[in-house]
């Protein structure tokens, strides 16, 4: 009988308010018979106080000419409960039906309708299975068979900025096959200096494995194609993993704690090259 925001004229508030006193007058509390009823405990209260009174808001008091009729609202509720439509929800389903040249109802309508018969259901996310990825097992039985690669950060002067060092290591002599010193990170100077490392060494990279994190430099586009041209196997870390790298965060951390490792920070990008060339 009851629902949020219909009005009441001033006969359906006395006829409600009496069969609300007799619900209490036989026996029954105010909270069971305002639930019978469908209306709240304060709402029979503000109309005893107001002996009924009439609803003062303003506005149309007639039916909207443009209402849905029953049967308009019946094939609305078929179309969202059908096997097709009935995993969408409102604001999933007026597009697509508009896509489809087809128009029913606005999102507000639908949400009403749903609301007032009862048809809304939560529906939580879908949430994507968490499928947990061992780590890939290379090993390395000879030199120039499995490298490992990161780049480090070196202070300069200025507060705030630093030198980026490039660092490639060899896993079974643990020795560097290659260094280089940039202003900044990018996948252009690290396929620079795979390329240089192979011309120079005169080295046949097609299977070598290259490991490195999950940074930007790694696994930009230039130079995965770099990888690809070259026929290296690039490896990376796990996802959310820090220790999957530790031979080159290990060489990074002896690098920066020897006592040659200067106290000062470096002037430029020269001295910094000169330094590592030492």
């Amino acid at each position: 009988m009851g629902g949020r925001g219909r009005r009441y004229g001033r006969g359906e508030r006395i006829v409600i308010l009496a069969a609300h006193d007799e619900a209490q007058t036989t026996g029954a509390r105010l909270h069971a018979a305002c639930g019978v009823i469908g209306i709240s405990g304060r709402t029979i209260e503000r109309w005893r106080g107001q002996s009924g009174g009439d609803d003062r808001r303003c506005g149309p008091r007639r039916r909207p000419r443009n209402a849905l009729t029953a049967a308009e609202e019946a094939h609305l509720v078929a179309v969202m409960a059908s096997a097709r439509y009935g995993h969408l929800s409102p604001k999933q389903l007026v597009p697509r039906l508009a896509d489809e040249g087809t128009y029913l109802a606005s999102e507000s309508t639908l949400y009403r309708l749903q609301k007032r018969l009862g048809l809304g259901a939560h529906r939580r996310p879908v949430l994507r299975t968490h499928v947990t990825r061992g780590a890939t097992a290379h090993r390395a039985t000879r030199s120039n068979q499995l490298w490992s690669w990161d780049i480090t950060y070196l202070p300069t002067a200025i507060r705030g900025r630093f030198l980026r060092l490039y660092l490639v290591l060899d896993v079974w002599s643990r020795r560097i096959v290659g260094w280089n010193v940039h202003t900044h990170e990018a996948a252009t100077h690290a396929a620079a200096l795979i390329q240089r490392i192979c011309a120079e060494g005169g080295i046949d990279p097609k299977g070598l494995v290259l490991h490195s994190d999950n940074g930007k430099p790694m696994r930009g586009s230039t130079m995965v194609a770099t990888l690809q041209w070259l026929g290296i196997v690039p490896s990376f870390s796990r996802p959310h993993v820090c220790n999957d790298n530790p031979y080159s965060e290990a060489l990074f951390r002896t690098l920066k704690h020897t006592p040659v490792y200067p106290r000062l920070p470096f002037a430029d990008l020269e001295a910094a090259r000169r330094w590592v060339a030492r």
